[in-house]
């Protein structure tokens, strides 16, 4: 893996930021976090007229069918900005249909995609929100020619913008060779779904979605019944990935704020960023924040190259949790008490990267899987599946 960026990857990125900066002020973000749907439709029409949703979807569905790689670092620059795009949860859920969905749902669903025509997102977590087949307990259960959904979802990103959702569901009890999973692709307005938004540390959209005897038809079946859960892992992996990216672009631009900050503020006829532990505390934010680089966009370039990425994922995920959160923390230490006040911009920054952290899994599941995989655990490694013995 190469860790510097190519210059097609520099000019991506570039445009990216370049785009946002002028777009994308506090004040637009603070609207939208009244807004009933979050996000900007102008914004969200720009962004779609640059390619950014289509751009890891393949050609044949109007894509650019560039590398994962190049998702996560206009992700980045969405974090940098923290720009209320449902943009993450619209990838994901993309990405895992052009993998595993048919020929049918692809035509039918990703063109509109790529034009910013079809918002779209993914429901797994349910009480127990650890990644786990276990979890899973809203069920799917064939009806005539088609299946019948009851249960419940939670931390549903932009259900009430979206127009498709991915819902992982229990259609048979786990047994040998199989999790006894399948995933359904669900019209977000078919009768029998109750969206209730829920009051979030980011003040993002997210939801508890109830699903009461919701009907899908068998053409909404992604993969084989019973056997999904290697798609759905995947794409938890992927969305795991993409969020650090996301997590990092806000961190980072939340770390230069406060060393902007510590060269202006002046203590005792002197700025405070000449006192040696000001000094080291950005040293530790922004060796913390390019670590967790180094670590993101290798998970990525693995996914891309086709090689065994779960370890590096949740290197990744665990890595950023303690050292995003660490830095935007930092952050508000150095702004001394102005950094406590809401009406603060830096807010907006602290209050994501601490959302992001908690979602698509703790520092404590990542690191078990990691350490599963370190001493050759026998049998699959799982996000969520504690190894035997352990007390986590």
């Amino acid at each position: 893996m190469d860790v510097l960026l190519t210059e097609e990857q520099e000019m991506v990125r570039n445009s990216a930021r370049d785009f946002l900066t002028g777009e994308c002020t506090p004040a637009l973000v603070r609207r939208m976090e009244a807004d009933p749907l979050g996000y900007d439709p102008a914004l969200w029409r720009k962004a779609a007229e640059l390619g950014w949703p289509g751009i890891s979807l393949p050609e044949a569905y109007g894509g650019s069918g560039l590398p994962t790689v190049y998702l996560g670092l206009i992700l980045q620059e969405v974090g940098r900005v923290v720009a209320p795009l449902p943009l993450h949860s619209t990838a994901v859920a993309a990405l895992t249909l052009a993998e595993a969905g048919s020929e049918s749902q692809r035509q039918a669903i990703l063109p509109d995609v790529v034009s910013g025509d079809t918002i779209m997102t993914w429901a797994f977590a349910e009480v127990d929100p650890r990644a786990a087949p276990s979890t899973v307990h809203m069920t799917a259960t064939a009806s005539g020619d088609g299946y019948v959904l009851s249960g419940a979802k939670m931390f549903v990103d932009n259900f009430a913008a979206s127009r498709f959702c991915l819902v992982a569901c229990r259609t048979a009890a786990a047994q040998a060779g199989t999790d006894g999973l399948s995933l359904f692709l669900v019209d977000t307005k078919a009768d029998g779904i109750t969206d209730t938004p829920l009051v979030t540390t980011a003040k993002d959209r997210q939801s508890e979605v109830t699903f009461r005897n919701v009907s899908v038809p068998a053409s909404g079946l992604i993969g084989p019944q019973d056997q999904a859960w290697p798609i759905i892992e995947r794409m938890l992996d992927r969305a795991t990935a993409l969020l650090c990216a996301q997590m990092l672009g806000a961190a980072r631009r939340d770390v230069e704020m406060a060393i902007e900050y510590s060269k202006m503020r002046e203590a005792f006829g002197q700025p405070i960023g000449a006192f040696q532990s000001i000094q080291h505390m950005c040293a530790d934010m922004i060796i913390g924040v390019d670590g967790g680089d180094l670590l993101t966009f290798e998970a990525l370039w693995k996914m891309d190259e086709g090689l065994p990425f779960q370890v590096e994922v949740s290197q990744a995920k665990a890595f950023c949790n303690e050292k995003c959160l660490a830095a935007v923390r930092n952050s508000q230490i150095i702004h001394g008490g102005i950094g406590f006040i809401q009406d603060l911009d830096l807010h907006l920054w602290y209050r994501r990267v601490a959302a992001w952290t908690m979602r698509l899994g703790t520092t404590y599941q990542h690191r078990a899987r990691v350490a599963a995989a370190l001493i050759d655990h026998p049998g699959k490694v799982v996000l969520g599946r504690p190894l035997p013995g352990a007390n986590l």
